[in-house]
């Protein structure tokens, strides 16, 4: 394959890529969207893998086998639910990919002999490490946390933004001497200092801030991919590297923003390092309901909103969720979804549950889109949501979770939460709105209860 026809398969490739995030900015050809990347990389791997400048091939192929029927494998056996973690353990392959190439590009034989070229290959390759290996420790942690295997709560050490930024400086000092000589030591001695770095910057974060961090990380796997393609001199790698950047920090901006937070706010550390003072104070008296009385108000409405959160997602219950509200909808009531940017963990978890159950797309509605609409509502549905629909966000200052942006679903006439208990959120906040005069509790495993509703219909 001549070098011509691999430079045309790359700019096919970095167009489809380009249609395949478009595509995904909307419900209706999201699916188009994921098979534009898929195509994309298909063409990109063949133009590689048989282009001029690449050897070996059989033991590419055969690396490639082991990989894809490794992913493939787990690919199956993955739950919606896990998809957060499973996102965050692939950004640690493209961090600890990103060394690798760096420090085999420092030991390959490169034959640039012009001493400008030399410092530029050598900042390249420096920066490439330095952003994997922080990319690599850093998604551990997440997928750490995201698992349970490590504590969510932020880890607080002394002096912990002085360490970071000691990191930093020292980190800056290094690259500096490594490109006067580009002897080894600075290089090795950065690594570690990197990987300490990746693995303390998110270590204290709080947990409720995973999923800003997730979408932190994905931009960081995408710029130590571009890192990697400048070392690789992979025009290609650059431009994807470039997007999937991109394309994280701006997902990672929308998120803060739907946060009311700054993205240094969040690297600083934020929800979830201290428990609200008052979480444990007296609110008053909750009311509880059942299934039967439910689906009866739920029978008279004219109007019902379903706001999901991370509980449906555990409890599986979007089938059913889906089934009432066809008959629902069916029976004349008008029936809509109200997606907070953060339900969930991962971005657009919840639109992703509702249409794998066949939720109508135009019934699922962003939280700007719906929260004018709560006050001529009769009934709110709240499945497994508690920290997007806290109105402590907006009349409590001294919230952990002061001024950012919710579900207003207390204007409703009727709300009804659906919670396995009174515990507090996973931002650990306490909310108010289970103790309001319009909001009766439902507990118990949100698919049994939707199911009992669903009977009574």
């Amino acid at each position: 394959m001549s070098a011509g026809f691999v430079q045309a398969a790359y700019i096919v490739a970095a167009l489809l890529f380009i249609m395949s995030l478009a595509g995904l900015s909307k419900h209706e050809t999201a699916k188009a969207g994921c098979w534009y990347g898929i195509v994309g990389m298909a063409i990109a791997l063949v133009a590689t893998i048989f282009g001029p400048e690449t050897h070996g091939h059989w033991w590419i192929i055969i690396a490639m086998v082991i990989g894809a029927v490794l992913g493939i494998q787990r690919a199956l056996k993955v739950e919606m639910t896990e998809m957060p973690e499973l996102v965050a353990i692939l950004h640690s392959f493209v961090g600890l990919a990103a060394v690798l190439v760096g420090f085999n590009s420092y030991f390959a034989p490169h034959g640039i002999t012009d001493s400008v070229m030399q410092n530029i290959h050598d900042v390249e390759v420096f920066l490439g490490i330095f952003i994997g290996a922080v990319t690599f420790t850093g998604s551990i942690v997440a997928f750490g946390k995201l698992r349970g295997i490590i504590n969510s709560k932020a880890l607080a050490l002394p002096h912990r933004h002085k360490l970071n930024l000691a990191a930093v400086v020292v980190s800056v000092l290094l690259m500096i001497t490594f490109v006067g000589d580009a002897s080894l030591f600075p290089l090795i001695l950065m690594t570690i200092i990197a990987l300490a770095f990746g693995w303390h910057l998110v270590a204290s974060i709080g947990g409720a801030d995973m999923p800003v961090v997730v979408s932190m990380l994905n931009s960081y796997s995408g710029w130590a991919a571009a890192a990697a393609g400048f070392m690789l001199n992979n025009d290609l790698l650059i431009v994807t590297g470039a997007l999937v950047g991109s394309s994280g920090a701006i997902l990672s901006y929308i998120m803060c923003k739907a946060m009311n937070r700054s993205f240094i706010s969040v690297i600083a550390g934020g929800f979830g390092n201290d428990v609200q003072a008052s979480s444990d104070e007296e609110q008053g008296e909750h009311r509880e309901t059942n299934a039967e009385e439910v689906a009866e108000m739920l029978k008279n409405a004219g109007s019902v909103i379903i706001t999901p959160g991370y509980g449906m997602a555990v409890a599986q219950a979007q089938y059913p969720v889906a089934e009432i509200t066809q008959k629902l909808r069916e029976k004349g009531v008008n029936v809509r979804f109200g997606i907070h940017p953060v339900a969930g963990r991962l971005p657009g978890h919840m639109n992703v549950l509702l249409a794998e159950a066949k939720v109508p797309y135009d019934i699922v509605l962003e939280m700007d889109e719906i929260n004018e609409d709560f006050p001529e509502t009769d009934v709110v549905l709240v499945i497994g949501a508690n920290d997007t629909v806290n109105p402590a966000a907006l009349d409590d200052p001294n919230s952990p979770i002061a001024g950012m942006p919710v579900l207003e679903v207390w204007k409703a006439q009727n709300v009804i939460v659906f919670k396995r208990s009174m515990a507090v959120g996973y931002a650990g906040v306490q909310n108010p709105l289970f103790f309001k005069d319009n909001t009766q509790m439902l507990f118990g495993d949100a698919k049994e209860r939707v199911d009992d509703i669903l009977k009574a219909l």
